[in-house]
């Protein structure tokens, strides 16, 4: 991703969780405790570019300022729903990029399991939206292209990724059908 893909800002700007591993002045307002210091142990929803820069640096060398948690759509119940079935889980309500915010995470973490648990998702859920999008609009001959009703629901668990491989798999679709029907008429 480049520096100004809009997709890469809106990931790096999702909230996860972190700690304070120092006691920090005057920045009490993050825990809604204006002009006092932080404590060491709060925990925090820091945006993931803040809370990366604040976990590789640190003020002494034996300590980071803070500790990265896993974010709660990455959290071992959410690990366990997609190991039993990909297809049914929300990935939008979990977080709107959320294979991006897995990759960036997986740079920060060595999470072996969530690594694979997140490929085997993308793998599975890319068949399903596949198929989807090379039969939304068939049933509409006239070339619409329109989803139907449970397309639509289909389409609102999709997160940013998914979305992005519905539209290029359904324009192929879509130009084929065209194609395949100019190669009829010669």
């Amino acid at each position: 991703m480049s520096y100004y893909d809009i997709d890469a800002i809106l990931t790096d700007s999702q909230k996860i969780p972190c700690t304070f591993e120092l006691d920090v002045p005057n920045l009490g307002y993050l825990d809604n405790n204006a002009g006092h210091t932080l404590k060491k142990g709060t925990r925090v929803d820091l945006p993931l570019w803040l809370a990366e820069m604040l976990a590789v640096s640190s003020p002494n060398s034996t300590k980071p300022l803070v500790t990265v948690d896993l974010p709660p759509c990455l959290a071992p119940r959410v690990m366990n729903a997609l190991k039993a079935d990909p297809k049914s889980v929300d990935l939008r309500a979990l977080a709107q990029h959320f294979y991006g915010l897995g990759s960036r995470i997986l740079e920060l973490f060595e999470e072996e399991e969530v690594c694979d648990v997140l490929m085997e998702t993308f793998r599975t859920r890319a068949a399903e939206i596949s198929d989807h999008a090379s039969n939304a609009g068939a049933s509409q001959r006239g070339g619409g292209g329109g989803v139907g009703n449970d397309g639509v629901e289909f389409l609102r668990g999709l997160d940013e990724t998914e979305r992005g491989l519905f539209r290029a798999a359904h324009d192929s679709s879509k130009s084929m059908r065209v194609w395949m029907g100019e190669m009829k008429k010669k």
